[in-house]
């Protein structure tokens, strides 16, 4: 199988399958260019509202395909940052579901979605310390955001990589299920997801960021869109909300 990103939608869900099974789904470098333009496409897509992000088979990723990177370490880099700042972008929620290796730009992918749900027998590590790479700015912050500036450095000193109970513990990983109930609990959550006010999410996402300045904004949206009228009457009538409001395309 040629190295490759797989999309499907269903039922609002956007599953994203990195697919490079022959090297533990290491990202080559086409696979890196194609992660900002397949984003963009799902995020203007009004039929997405959630979307997943995993590894073929038995493994999330390795990290990036060194065979396929040959030339400077700065080029290879600059484009695993720009997939990882496209996905931390995306307006919608996003949820990493990891089995087997989470490692290098692996973890990138996995720590720039919005939660990341895993398998007990995961395993996760931060290697540039192996190869001899100054590891960015931006992912080391988004690292300590996770998990605190002691196991950022822990991570990122030694290389070594840690399981899923240990992530869960510092707060790189949100949920632990027991092998062979990852699918059904991302599927699950997934559709929990969908079915919430992309309103309230979008405004979340931006706030988390850090986005203090967008009060007027979103209070703006929620006057205009109408989630917040047809949340409270659902509530009122004992049915499930039909939350209407998307982010504007483009």
């Amino acid at each position: 199988m040629e190295p490759q990103l797989r999309h499907t939608v269903t039922d609002g869900v956007a599953t994203v399958v990195i697919a490079h099974p022959a090297k533990r789904n290491a990202m080559t470098a086409d696979m890196w260019r194609q992660v900002p333009q397949l984003l963009s496409g799902l995020s203007a897509d009004p039929a997405v509202r959630v979307l997943v992000l995993t590894g073929e088979g038995a493994t999330f990723c390795a990290g990036a395909d060194i065979s396929s990177l040959r030339g400077s370490a700065e080029g290879a880099q600059e484009l695993a940052v720009r997939a990882e700042e496209a996905l931390a972008a995306f307006p919608k929620p996003t949820l990493a579901a990891v089995r087997g290796f989470c490692v290098g730009g692996g973890c990138q992918l996995a720590g720039a979605c919005d939660l990341r749900f895993a398998d007990e027998g995961a395993s996760f590590g931060v290697t540039p310390a192996k190869l001899g790479i100054v590891y960015p700015s931006s992912s080391t912050r988004r690292l300590v955001s996770l998990v605190g500036p002691a196991t950022a450095k822990y991570l990122l000193f030694s290389g070594e990589l840690i399981g899923a109970e240990r992530a869960l513990r510092t707060g790189l990983v949100d949920e632990v299920l027991p092998a062979g109930g990852l699918d059904a609990r991302v599927a699950e959550f997934a559709r929990v997801l969908a079915t919430r006010s992309q309103l309230t999410q979008a405004a979340a996402k931006e706030f988390a960021a850090g986005r203090m300045d967008r009060d007027a904004h979103w209070t703006q949206q929620a006057r205009l869109g109408g989630d917040t009228a047809e949340g409270v009457a659902a509530f009122l009538e004992r049915r499930q909300p039909r939350f209407t409001w998307s982010a504007p395309a483009g």
